[in-house]
């Protein structure tokens, strides 16, 4: 539901709306709806990149349960989850998107020679806290508004 007002500017009306918020609301949220349950599925069906463990730093590996395979699997059923979060509650889901962005960024600085895909990230993490901020702004905090 847009929010506008009307102004008078000489002897006609000027509308002002303010569905940018909400446009740009429900382009975050589809994005981190769908991207993190695709990158989630790709790490069991691996059409993007058949080897997703060159990305995850030997020390994380080592806090993981099972060998480097196994770890991705843990990481694409959170990633999944994670999307999942997004669609329904959209501001929880945000921070957790932004935490989860955070770990792959640590993980890929200490890896070493994927620091152009570290700051790609780092923006992407920029903007799960937007759509956070958009969802409590839009009147989605745990629960949304109908």
């Amino acid at each position: 539901m847009s929010t506008q007002t009307r102004t008078r500017a000489g002897n006609s009306d000027v509308r002002t709306s303010h569905d940018g918020n909400r446009q740009a609301f429900v382009m975050l949220r589809t994005l981190f709806t769908v991207a993190p349950i695709l990158f989630g599925l790709d790490k069991f069906v691996r059409i993007l990149t058949s080897d997703w463990e060159r990305y995850l730093a030997s020390w994380m590996d080592g806090i993981i349960a099972g060998d480097a395979r196994t770890a991705m699997y843990i990481v694409g059923a959170v990633e999944i989850v994670a999307g999942i979060l997004v669609a329904f509650l959209p501001r929880l889901g945000g921070y957790v998107v932004a935490a989860w962005l955070a770990g792959i960024i640590v993980s890929l600085v200490s890896v070493g020679g994927y620091l152009d895909i570290a700051l790609r990230d780092f923006g992407l993490l920029v903007a799960a806290l937007a759509l956070a901020s958009l969802a409590a702004g839009q009147g989605y905090g745990l629960l949304r508004r109908r």
